[in-house]
Parts: C-alpha cells; sequence; structure tokens
C-alpha cells in the first residue's frame, strides 16, 4: 500500500524548465540562483530545470555540470556542435515531452533578461486555465540596433504572415503538456517557434513584462543570425514569398512569349 508521502507526492504539479545556453559561462550561477530563489516560492510544485548546452566554446558546460553535481533537480543536455537557439530549444522540449510527468514547460534564456519571477508569474496565470502564457515586452534594455530590428522585423510579419503571431514577443513563455504535446510534431529544421506556438491554437494570453539588460557576455543572435532567424519566421508563416514568386515567373513567361513573338515577327518581316 503506498505511503502517504507517495500519495502527497503524486499530486504534486511537475513544472519542467527548458533552458537553451550558448557562451554564458559568466550567467549561469547568478541565473540558477534568481531561479531557484524565484521557485522557492511555490513549495507546493515540483521543478526541474533542463539546460541545453549548444555547443558553447566557453566553460558553460562545466558550470552546468557542476550546478547538475549541487542540484538533482538539474538536468543537462550537451549538443555536438551550435545547432542555433532553436533546435536547442527543440532538443529540451522532445526530452520532456518524452517524459510525461511534467504538467508545463517554461522556456526562458539564461542571460537574465528574462526575469525568473515572471516565469513564477505565468504559472499563476496557467493555474487559472491558460495553456500557453507568453512573456510580453512592455519595455526593454536593447541597443539602437536591436530595437530598430526588432521593429522592422514585427512589422514586416504582422503584414506578411498567414498566422496571427503577437508583437514584442520572444521564446519566453509557459506551455501546458498537451500543447508541448502539439508542438513537437513540428519537424520543420529552420523553426521558428513563437509561430509554431501561435499556431497550434489553444488559449494563449500574454504576460507584460519589463526586460532587463544582459547578466554578463554577448549576445549569442549577431546580425547574421538574426537575418536567418527573421527569413526562417516570414518564409515558414508566410504564403507572400511563394505569391511572389509565381507572380514574378507569369511575369517572366508572358515576356518570354513576347519576345519569342516579336523575334518572329522580324524574321518573317
Amino acid at each position: 500500500m503506498p505511503e502517504p508521502a507517495d500519495l502527497e507526492s503524486a499530486d504534486r504539479r511537475r513544472i519542467a524548465y527548458v533552458l537553451p545556453v550558448y557562451n554564458e559561462q559568466d550567467n549561469i550561477a547568478a541565473f540558477q540562483a534568481a531561479l531557484s530563489e524565484a521557485t522557492a516560492a511555490r513549495g507546493d510544485l515540483d521543478f526541474e530545470f533542463v539546460y541545453v548546452d549548444d555547443g558553447s566554446r566557453d566553460e558553460s558546460l562545466e558550470r552546468l555540470l557542476e550546478l547538475r553535481a549541487a542540484d538533482p533537480r538539474v538536468t543537462v543536455l550537451s549538443l555536438s556542435r551550435n545547432f542555433g537557439h532553436q533546435l536547442a530549444v527543440t532538443a529540451g522540449l522532445d526530452v520532456v515531452a518524452e517524459d510525461t510527468s511534467a504538467d508545463a514547460v517554461i522556456i526562458m534564456d539564461t542571460d537574465l533578461q528574462d526575469p525568473p519571477r515572471v516565469s513564477v508569474q505565468m504559472i499563476d496565470l496557467w493555474e487559472d486555465g491558460v495553456d500557453v502564457v507568453y512573456g510580453q515586452r512592455r519595455s526593454r534594455k536593447d541597443s539602437v540596433l536591436k530595437r530598430s530590428t526588432a521593429y522592422v522585423f514585427y512589422w514586416a510579419l504582422d503584414r506578411l504572415a498567414s498566422t496571427e503571431i503577437p508583437r514584442n514577443v520572444g521564446d519566453f513563455r509557459l506551455m501546458d503538456a498537451k500543447v508541448v504535446a502539439e508542438v513537437a510534431r513540428y519537424r520543420e529544421h529552420g523553426r521558428f517557434l513563437r509561430g509554431i506556438v501561435a499556431d497550434v491554437g489553444f488559449r494563449q494570453e500574454a504576460l507584460l513584462f519589463d526586460r532587463d539588460e544582459r547578466f554578463a557576455g554577448e549576445t549569442g543572435y549577431p546580425l547574421p543570425k538574426m537575418l536567418s532567424f527573421a527569413a526562417n519566421g516570414i518564409l515558414g508563416f508566410s504564403t507572400a514569398p511563394l505569391r511572389l514568386i509565381s507572380r514574378l515567373g507569369i511575369f517572366i513567361s508572358l515576356l518570354s512569349v513576347l519576345m519569342a513573338a516579336y523575334v518572329a515577327f522580324v524574321r518573317l518581316f
């Protein structure tokens, strides 16, 4: 017969954090401390912290293994090379999806721009019946270039995407387990996760927050990666490029027919 403690543990809900890491050796300890402090306020829940090292070139993996040795709630995945942020998140989601014990998943970066205390507020909304809670930036302490490119990207996405994707929203979000199961069915290589989550439906709500500066280190999204990421979002969730290519092909075909007719006319007459 199960002990009362075992029954109580079985009734507790479990929250898994998926935490992509790329060259964040100076942030990891501070982030884990802030996350542990924030989640300590919810002693009624069980937490798991799934760190995914995306082929870091610094000592991030060593720092993560130290966390694993100190905290049994920490799981560390180490990718063989740098596959990019979206695929690192996908690897973490796949691990969580295979382990059916997680009731909800929170995705966030480890640079402390997304405050861990906000993730706990997401849990409150989830318990009220929301399936997806996404962090929407009310303000952000980024460079002028970062803010400008973000504005242009969301402006273009609003006008081109066939799926409505919220503005000023990154991958910082909570997803119910049933949403994670649906997202795991999308297997595109060039992934745009916030578009995929918007596309699966369910009840989704925003949680406004003020985004902080990076705690340390440099962004993992330099301009070339940002452009590639934007292309994945626009091409993956908009038919406008296909329509443009089709119309361009029709135009070139008509132009070729007219030129052929002109050449034939000149030769004959």
